[in-house]
């Protein structure tokens, strides 16, 4: 089994920075990938972020690309979403997963999920 724990979410202002972490425990030496997803009330979940564990490669959904970055450090066994120039479109629960499998923009490919973590921006 897998857990995944999420913290940093808060209330913020527009044009404020978070950074989100997800700490990981449990059998997670055959994920592929770790990636971001949230879901904004009434809206379906959707994905912002992925990065695949072995090599560091990168990908986004293009509302947030050049706002958020999403790292991992090894040695914590954990993951990060820094958000810079938050605005209220990004107010959502953050959730991070964990995937064995390589389509990572892809909800049901990933097997674990965290609890989740609320972020609200503020106009």
């Amino acid at each position: 089994q897998v857990q995944l724990v999420e913290s940093g979410g808060g209330l913020v202002q527009a044009g404020a920075s978070l950074r989100l972490s997800c700490a990981a425990s449990g059998r997670t030496f055959s994920r592929s990938a770790m990636g971001w997803f949230r879901q904004a009330p009434g809206k379906e979940r959707e994905f912002v972020a992925a990065i695949v564990w072995i090599g560091g490669n990168t990908y986004y959904a293009d509302s947030v690309k050049g706002r958020f970055t999403i790292s991992r450090d090894n040695a914590k066994n954990t993951l990060y979403l820094q958000m810079n120039s938050l605005n209220p479109d990004d107010t959502a629960i953050y959730y991070c997963a964990l995937t064995t499998g390589f389509n990572l923009a892809t909800i049901s490919s990933y097997d674990y999920w965290g609890q989740g973590t609320q972020v609200t921006v503020s106009s």
